[in-house]
């Protein structure tokens, strides 16, 4: 099976591409270390394959519309 074949079936199966799908699925991820663990951000980033805590800031900001510290304090 082509990436491109594969690409189209599962977006047609899930809604979105597998780009976006595995980028919403470590965000959720990071959000539930957020919440449960007083791990650093940066060590959080990178234990959700994040290569900087700068790319995943800006990652989640994105999808979560506050940045990770903010996220955590209002937890």
């Amino acid at each position: 099976m082509s990436y491109f074949h594969f690409a189209r079936a599962f977006k047609q199966s899930m809604g979105v591409s597998p780009n976006v799908y595995v980028t919403e699925q470590r965000i959720e991820r990071a959000k539930k270390l957020l919440s449960e663990t007083d791990l650093r951000i940066a060590d959080i980033a990178l234990r959700t394959g994040f290569a900087s805590q700068s790319h995943f800031t800006t990652t989640f900001r994105k999808l979560v519309w506050t940045t990770p510290k903010a996220f955590r304090d209002s937890r």
